[in-house]
């Protein structure tokens, strides 16, 4: 596959960047206004019970949820409520909103006269509504009727709140967040790049295949929303993943390519040799991370599978442009790839010192002299120590995630500017018994009046309940304390056997709450006269927790099955595996609980201006586990295809640990750096939920790169010695059948290419440092070993 690959590239490279030009263009105009057709909703369970009591209120008694809010304010606030004018105003204004196509269920503290719809100080009253059909049809209703009622209304001052239009803010916010992302993070993004590169060309080529991945996953993510719901929340990830792993496959091989060069490859043999190489393991890296990601598909909420729709594309397409139009582009750029070297006005001015002679000149720095080859050395001849105190460090990071609770986002995720939050607050903190967060029960069998009054009965003994309504009346506190009315009456549909009724639990207690969580449970637990549906807001919730913990097991056997049989089919061993899961997991530790000491516990909310509400959005740790625990893979795949190239040519399990960091390191650093800008930007969004995936990724990131893959991987290899490589006869032989490296194909212990690597060093030469390995090695019987390997695939590349 990999030939074909390089003679396509090769032979029509003209023709093929054509195409992706022409490619991106569609992608471009497909997937323009993709946050158009995006929700922002999603973590409601379809099959669950609170769905189908949703299902079943909607159906039999429309209306019944309101998921609309006015909140109707006295102009100058001295008319008072109950004014005759303000009455008659407010009273208009009701009917005029239930005149409205897709609007039911209307009413109104001045047309039920309940002191429930209105604030306790009497400054301001409540119109509820019913906005008909899924997330689409309710936003295209608020955004046709909103401006129309917000504002000065006749003597009234109105804001618009409710879930709909906290989603609709939540919606509009992000994607005007993401654009300030984009252009945060770009501009960084090309400098680092710069550096790294040390080519303006050279530098542009990964972003290039960002913009290809990026534009393309929009134009997916389009089309995807045209069948199914796809969460809003999903373009962060296109962007993360677009130009971070654009830019870590983008590193990987043009860093490759220039080995290839450097060993005295043409520019067609140093492509072919560098996607036999460096193209196979980006393959399988962007495969692991694609299975990470899909693990998301077994949940029934779309908001995680939304992530799926997105990181896919985004991981395939990234992948696509790093094999197919980065080598098309590289051999129509041959050498020039290192024109434009931006550097050398910055160490004229001393910004990043001078090259060292001996390495300019000829390449005689050996590999021995590098930092990172001394550090590895240094962290193995110290590895007990420094294996605990890297894992205590990072276990004591993430010691506050023992204290999680789970719950989900509110408005209070919004900043506090928006109007659906303000809305929200002053329900939050001034309006008994939150009217839009009722428990909702339906039962859809005849029942007893008798039999249902007594259920009311005990439902409203219940610890946390303020009231129960039902077509019995209106109960406090296991009594019946107001007779039914006609709006009680309402609450009894069909006829005969078809009969349903339902009863709304008004909660005392912040029914997002924990213990608002609990009043659910404590409520399906209360014996019923007949089979009941319970629903609402904070039902929903706890129908989501469960299903994800129903499920979690299995996306984690898929995430941490695929990690095994990747890392083995490069490694050919059982123990490098185990021990990647374990690098994997200690890497999100500092991730998880900084979410829960910052986000939750609420420290560091003044500087990062966010309202925490003492719990996270059960969903998110789970889509950040998967997006983490992929990317780190993805480094892991890079340093261990490199230790195990080394170890094959030497069999010298310390300096290949050495030799892997030091040819990896800088690479596997940049890459992060850049990745931890990219979701920093992204986490400078003012919606809560998005700011903390993208500053606990990137701080995952950073911890994985500069902690867990520069100290405690060498310090535990060091540790293992040569038992890192242990694996059963018949795995071996399995290995020696399908397995990968970095070397490609062709006799064991002989690489497709093993040159200098020119310029991949982050700030500083770092690839020319260890161009002559071979030579720094002479006079050690692995080091003329790796001479003769080095020579002769000198040659192979030039026959090529």
């Amino acid at each position: 596959m990999f030939a074909a690959l390089a003679r396509l590239t090769t032979s029509r490279p003209r023709l093929l960047l054509i195409s992706a030009f022409v490619l991106l263009a569609l992608a471009a105009v497909v997937g323009r206004g993709a946050a158009d057709e995006l929700l922002g909703g999603g973590n409601e369970d379809p099959g669950s019970s609170s769905a189908r009591a949703a299902a079943a209120l909607d159906r039999d008694f429309p209306g019944s949820r309101p998921n609309f809010v006015l909140l109707v304010t006295p102009s100058g606030g001295s008319a008072g409520l109950d004014g005759p004018g303000t009455a008659a105003d407010a009273k208009a204004l009701t009917d005029r909103l239930a005149a409205e196509p897709g609007v039911t269920g209307v009413r109104s503290y001045w047309t039920t006269g309940s002191p429930t719809l209105r604030t306790d100080d009497g400054r301001s009253g409540l119109v509820l509504a019913h906005l008909e059909g899924r997330e689409t049809a309710a936003a295209d209703t608020l955004e046709r009727i909103a401006p129309h009622y917000r504002g000065a209304q006749d003597g009234l001052d109105v804001r618009i709140g409710g879930m709909v239009a906290v989603q609709h803010d939540i919606q509009s916010t992000i994607s005007e967040d993401l654009v300030r992302a984009e252009l945060i993070a770009l501009p960084i993004t090309l400098l680092i790049l710069v550096l790294v590169f040390g080519s303006a060309v050279a530098a542009l080529l990964p972003l290039a295949v960002g913009l290809f991945a990026m534009f393309g996953t929009s134009a997916v993510l389009r089309a995807v929303a045209s069948f199914t719901d796809v969460s809003v929340f999903a373009l962060n990830l296109t962007t993360v993943l677009g130009l971070g792993l654009a830019v870590d496959y983008g590193l990987f091989v043009v860093r490759r390519y220039r080995e290839e060069l450097a060993g005295g490859a043409d520019v067609p043999g140093a492509v072919a040799a560098t996607l036999r190489t460096a193209g196979r393991t980006v393959l399988f890296s962007a495969l692991t991370l694609a299975v990470s990601l899909a693990a998301m598909l077994v949940f029934p909420q779309y908001f995680l599978r939304s992530f799926a729709y997105a990181g896919i594309p985004v991981v395939l397409l990234a992948a696509v442009g790093a094999l197919v139009v980065l080598p098309a582009a590289l051999v129509l750029l041959g050498r020039r790839v290192d024109a434009g070297d931006i550097r050398k006005p910055l160490r004229r001015i001393g910004f990043l010192g001078r090259r060292r002679a001996s390495v300019e000149a000829d390449g005689a720095e050996s590999l021995a002299g590098t930092g990172w080859f001394r550090l590895s050395q240094a962290v193995m001849r110290r590895a007990p120590v420094v294996t605990v105190a890297t894992v205590g460090g990072l276990l004591l990071l993430g010691l506050p995630f023992l204290g999680v609770q789970f719950g989900t986002a509110d408005d209070r995720q919004l900043p506090r500017s928006a109007e659906s939050r303000q809305v929200q607050q002053v329900i939050r903190d001034h309006v008994e018994g939150r009217p839009a967060g009722t428990i909702e029960i339906v039962a859809r069998e005849s029942t007893d009046s008798a039999a249902r009054a007594d259920y009311a009965v005990r439902l409203s003994a219940l610890p946390g309940v303020a009231r129960v309504v039902g077509p019995e009346g209106v109960f406090r506190a296991g009594q019946l304390e107001t007779a039914p009315g006609p709006a009680e009456a309402g609450r009894i549909a069909g006829a005969g056997a078809a009969t349903s009724a339902y009863l709304s639990v008004v909660p005392a207690i912040e029914d997002l709450s924990p213990a608002g969580q609990e009043l659910v449970r404590d409520v399906r637990a209360t014996q019923a006269p007949s089979p009941v549906l319970v629903g609402g807001l904070t039902a929903t919730i706890v129908d989501s927790k469960d299903a994800i913990a129903d499920r979690l097991w299995i996306a984690g056997a898929i995430v941490l099955l695929a990690t095994f049989v990747l890392v083995f089919l490069l490694s050919g061993s059982v123990v490098l595996p185990l021990l990647a899961i374990v690098f994997a997991a200690l890497s999100l530790t500092a991730m998880f609980g900084a979410v829960v000491w910052v986000v939750q516990d609420g420290n560091l909310s003044g500087v990062l201006g966010f309202t925490p509400t003492g719990s996270i959005e059960t969903a998110l740790p789970v889509l950040m586990f998967c997006i983490a625990f992929g990317l780190s893979m993805d480094y892991g795949v890079f340093l261990l295809s490199r230790v195990r190239e080394e170890y094959e040519l030497t069999g010298d399990h310390r300096r290949s640990v050495a030799v892997g960091l030091a040819r990896t390191g800088s690479i596997v650093t940049a890459a992060a750096a850049v990745m931890a800008v990219v979701m920093g930007a992204i986490g400078t969004s003012r919606v809560t939920n998005t700011m903390m995936l993208g500053g606990g990724l990137a701080l995952a990131v950073l911890v994985d790169a500069f902690i867990v893959r520069s100290l405690l991987v060498p310090a535990v290899l060091g540790l293992f010695g040569e038992r890192s490589w242990w694996a059963p006869r018949p795995l071996r032989r399995l290995h020696d059948r399908f397995g990968i490296s970095e070397s490609g194909p062709g006799p064991r212990g002989v690489p497709a290419a093993a040159g200098a690597v020119a310029g991949a060093g982050f700030g500083a030469d770092a690839g020319a440092e260890v161009g002559a390995e071979a030579e720094a090695a002479a006079g050690s019987a692995a080091g003329a070993r790796h001479s003769v390997a080095v020579s002769t695939s000198s040659q192979e590349s030039g026959a090529l």
